[in-house]
């Protein structure tokens, strides 16, 4: 296979540039775009309606926040299992934010738990193309563009039950796990052209989610972890931007556990 030819970096300042967050209107999605602004970063980001909760409303209300920290901001419905409705997303969004996108995280993503043999064959398939499929999709949108502009950086959201996961959540942990190899494969194909691709693997997260979770999963949660509590989406978000900087220039192909240690036992 013919490599491009290796060339000095240039160390890259992030204000000015543009990131993808998927799934960017609520909970550690917010989070990580409200960390880029911070950053001077212009920001996409897409949302996808559910019946139980008004994610539009939501999403305005986040593009309100990070439009307070003076960046250019474009958000819209986007259904990351569709590759077409992707490749229409990631266009718009270059075309409002400058003409590149320079970094993009896979955060979208969704839990259907149940035993697996009570699992229908509808939670096993949403949870494997959203959270899978919808990774793939987006990579395989902005590849094209990383590889033309000799620059790029990728980063997914794994999990720790991608590593140990608990009962009922085979459709969750099975997705999870990989896209911790489709992060490892990209790092390969995408490395000789300056594209850095690397997972968060979070533990549990206190978002808006996490209240529908049993009150003892929380509390084992706690006292499974070394620092004895949960993250806040910001532990997470902090890392994730981290990894999309120059800072991190040398660093491909891994997965960085922000779990408080739950996964060292």
């Amino acid at each position: 296979m013919e490599q491009p030819e290796a060339q000095r970096v240039e160390r890259r300042e992030m204000r000015g540039s543009t990131a993808i967050v998927t799934g960017g209107a609520t909970g550690l999605g917010r989070a990580i775009g409200i960390e880029f602004a911070r950053r001077g970063v212009n920001v996409a980001f897409n949302y996808f309606e559910l019946a139980d909760r008004d994610i539009a409303a939501q999403a305005l209300l986040t593009e309100t926040t990070l439009r307070g920290f003076g960046v250019e901001v474009y958000s819209a419905r986007c259904d990351v299992r569709d590759r077409k409705a992707v490749e229409q997303f990631v266009g718009q969004a270059t075309a409002e934010l400058g003409g590149e996108v320079h970094y993009l995280v896979n955060n979208a993503g969704i839990a259907h738990d149940g035993a697996l043999w009570r699992l229908s064959e509808e939670a096993w398939r949403e949870v494997v193309d959203t959270n899978l499929t919808g990774c793939f999709n987006c990579i395989h949108v902005v590849a094209p563009r990383f590889r033309q502009q000799r620059y790029g950086k990728i980063v997914s959201i794994a999990s720790h039950q991608a590593y140990r996961p608990g009962f009922g959540v085979a459709n969750y942990a099975a997705s999870k796990a990989a896209v911790v190899g489709l992060t490892k494969s990209a790092a390969v194909e995408l490395g000789p052209y300056n594209v850095n691709v690397n997972a968060v693997a979070p533990g549990f997260v206190r978002t808006e989610l996490i209240g529908k979770l049993p009150p003892e999963v929380l509390t084992d949660a706690e006292k499974g972890s070394v620092l004895g509590r949960i993250a806040e989406p910001e532990d997470v978000a902090h890392v994730v931007v981290f990894l999309c900087s120059d800072d991190a220039r040398h660093i491909t192909g891994q997965v960085i556990f922000v779990d408080g240690g739950l996964t060292l036992y």
